[in-house]
């Protein structure tokens, strides 16, 4: 026998309908977000660290002054300007710089022997100190001298290519993001009202205290990866964590869900290669070196090699722009939510039907 349909049965949606219900325009618009985000990370990690050469690394030049004129003038001749060279007085000034993280290297030229020195600083970057030895080994060799090179600044044996400090660093912005995220995937990405913003921000703050202790006993007592002080990388990955955080917290408090997406723009896809992790800033091209002191993961990672390698030298910049993302996200999440709250109190209340 034939079914036949009941009168009060609707027909069976057709295929664009059962489309249109599954992939709403809500979600259609997130989705091309997400793609957007992926060719965005090519495009930045590739752009950033497909070619790295140096540019304008600052490099001093120890000499007798008509000697340490003429090795400048060479350097600054080299193509592709890889040096920004300077005279410094003497070697102890000149190491005083790199442990200052004023400039990345020097040549120590000694007229009286064919013989000069070298100095740099892998604690910096292994890669850049690499690189300005096969530089300047090539540039003596021309000159038909010899260099010798020493390290003033060591990375650690246990730190490969001294890349433990942005490894680090990278794991506290995954934490700051992601439980901002969490926090707004569970009770909805815009906080209700100031107060619960409030509590998230201090849930935030609580999270970055564990999670900077966390690194900080991993890479220091537990691994041994980076030398310095445990109290110094506990407020560093606490400072880096809550920053990242906050940030999070006030792109979801301005644009919903999307605020997820904005800021793994910034952390993930403009910050991580911008960071002078894998290949220091000198490394990078331009667009990438301007940025990435600016956002969180390469300010803090600025701030992890300083205190591992260079004495905790040249730390205050870096601290105020982690600084200035903490409080900007901080103010932007409470403004977001007072305003919020009050458009939802002056919203006209629904009509009754009679």
């Amino acid at each position: 026998m034939t079914q036949t349909t009941g009168a009060g049965t609707p027909p069976p949606p057709s295929f664009l309908g059962e489309v249109r219900d599954a992939v709403t325009p809500r979600a259609t618009l997130l989705v091309l977000g997400v793609l957007a985000l992926q060719l965005l990370f090519i495009a930045s990690y590739v752009g950033a660290l497909h070619n790295p050469k140096p540019k304008d690394v600052p490099f001093g030049v120890v000499a007798p002054q008509a000697v340490a004129q003429q090795a400048v003038t060479r350097l600054n001749q080299l193509p592709g300007s890889p040096f920004d060279p300077r005279t410094v007085s003497d070697e102890a000034t000149a190491r005083a710089k790199i442990l200052n993280r004023d400039i990345d290297g020097a040549l120590i030229i000694n007229p009286a022997r064919t013989t000069d020195t070298l100095l740099v600083a892998s604690g910096g970057g292994t890669v850049l100190a690499t690189t300005l030895e096969k530089y300047l080994t090539v540039l003596e060799a021309s000159q038909q001298r010899a260099i010798k090179t020493v390290d003033v600044a060591p990375a650690s044996a246990e730190d490969f290519d001294g890349l433990s400090s942005f490894y680090v660093v990278v794991g506290w912005c995954v934490g700051g993001y992601l439980c901002a995220s969490i926090l707004a995937i569970s009770t909805g990405a815009r906080p209700a009202n100031p107060r619960r913003a409030a509590i998230r921000l201090a849930v935030m703050a609580l999270v970055s205290i564990v999670g900077g202790l966390g690194g900080a006993v991993i890479v220091g007592p537990i691994l041994g990866a980076l030398p310095g002080s445990v109290m110094a990388y506990w407020g560093l990955g606490a400072l880096v964590t809550f920053a990242v955080g906050a940030a999070t917290l006030a792109l979801q408090g301005i644009f919903g869900i999307v605020g997820i997406g904005l800021a793994i723009l910034l952390v993930v896809i403009a910050g991580n290669p911008s960071a002078g992790g894998a290949f220091p800033l000198p490394m990078l091209p331009p667009f990438w070196k301007a940025i990435g002191p600016a956002l969180p993961p390469g300010a803090g990672t600025w701030v992890a090699r300083s205190i591992a390698y260079f004495k905790g030298n040249d730390t205050t910049g870096a601290l105020l722009v982690l600084s200035a993302w903490a409080a900007a996200g901080i103010a932007i999440t409470l403004l977001a939510s007072t305003l919020r709250a009050k458009r939802q109190d002056n919203a006209p209340l629904p009509t009754q039907a009679p």
